[in-house]
């Protein structure tokens, strides 16, 4: 029997899974080797739209999955999500279609936890402050992860537009919102940050290497998954020790890696550690206080595959979503999957 979940119905459990864990523990597999994490195949054509399926295979979860990522930046004149996905996953044991589910929650979700997983293996353990470069949908969900499970002292914020960041600081409960403060542009909330996220759909630098300080933590987020586009200057990386999700995906669509290869600021042909690795053990992290680090997350299907199997399970004890009948034998109640539980 395969599960269709939409939007709303993946709204009412999302917040009962404990997103950081899942991630956490998906990226230690990759880290260990017990799983891999192809790159991507962009999908391009005449327009500027770009899909993306992104193919994972895990084998403790018993669940493959695909994800169809579509970035659509003429959406904007639409009055549509510039991105929009769509996450298939199948049992690897019966091929059976187990469910079908809406991304925007699990994508918006796992980035953030990625960031928290990330800050804990790489930043400063008496880092302070929190800066976002970005007010928009994951600075919000960033707050609330780092809130939820590995909370600063103080946030400091920036958008362009003030509007998005009074809808960011109204989206937040009163404590805190309490905590936060706007900061007059980019280079304000980097020098008063100790670790910094930036969440901005930007196509040149929002973060120059000039500005980062001794000892700082910087999650680079928000840039489309296009080699092009990028948060981050060339100085920056060059900075820093660069950590990827995944080096396979990141040489593929990270702008932020890749034109700092092209400006010749970064070897050819570099070796990236990868954040599972730094979990796993198989590679260092942070080796001294005065280090800047940088994460570059461009998101991985694995990450997806992890929050949707734990989305799956408690939707289904709790009767939500929609059970339909899509291939011959599928009629058969699934088991919890191994290694799901929270």
């Amino acid at each position: 029997m395969t599960f269709v979940l939409g939007a709303a119905e993946i709204g009412t459990v999302i917040g009962d899974v404990d997103v950081v864990g899942a991630v956490e523990a998906i990226h230690a597999d990759l880290g260990s080797g017990a799983m891999t994490q192809p790159a991507p195949v962009a999908l391009t054509g005449s327009d500027d739209a770009v899909f993306l399926p992104m193919a994972v295979r895990s084998d403790r979860l018993g669940l493959v999955a695909v994800k169809l990522m579509a970035d659509i930046p003429e959406n904007v004149a639409r009055g549509l999500p510039t991105q929009r996905s769509t996450i298939l996953v199948s049992s690897t044991v019966t091929g059976e279609c187990v469910a079908i589910l809406d991304g925007m929650a699990i994508t918006r979700r796992r980035t953030a936890a990625a960031s928290v997983v990330a800050t804990r293996r790489l930043a400063r353990s008496d880092s302070r402050i929190l800066g976002l470069v970005g007010a928009g949908n994951l600075a919000t969900e960033h707050a609330r992860a780092f809130a939820a499970a590995r909370p600063f002292e103080r946030i400091v914020v920036w958008s362009r537009s003030p509007t998005t960041v009074e809808r960011f600081l109204g989206e937040l409960d009163a404590d805190l919102a309490g905590r936060c403060s706007v900061a007059s542009g980019p280079q304000d909330v980097v020098e008063r940050s100790d670790v910094v996220c930036t969440l901005t759909p930007s196509v040149e630098p929002v973060v120059l290497g000039a500005w980062l300080h001794s000892g700082q933590h910087v999650n680079a987020v928000g840039a489309r998954p296009r080699p092009t586009h990028r948060e981050l200057d060339g100085e920056a990386m060059a900075r820093a020790t660069v950590f990827v999700d995944s080096r396979a995906t990141a040489m593929a669509k990270s702008g932020d890696l890749l034109v700092a290869v092209a400006e010749g600021l970064l070897p050819v042909g570099g070796h990236y550690a990868e954040l599972g690795e730094v979990i796993a053990g198989a590679a260092v992290g942070r080796t001294s206080a005065d280090e800047i680090t940088v994460f570059d997350s461009v998101g991985v299907g694995a990450q997806d595959l992890a929050v949707a199997a734990r989305v799956i399970d408690l939707a289904r004890e709790r009767g939500i979503g929609t059970p339909v009948a899509v291939a011959p034998g599928s009629s058969a109640p699934l088991t919890r999957f191994a290694g799901a539980a929270s």
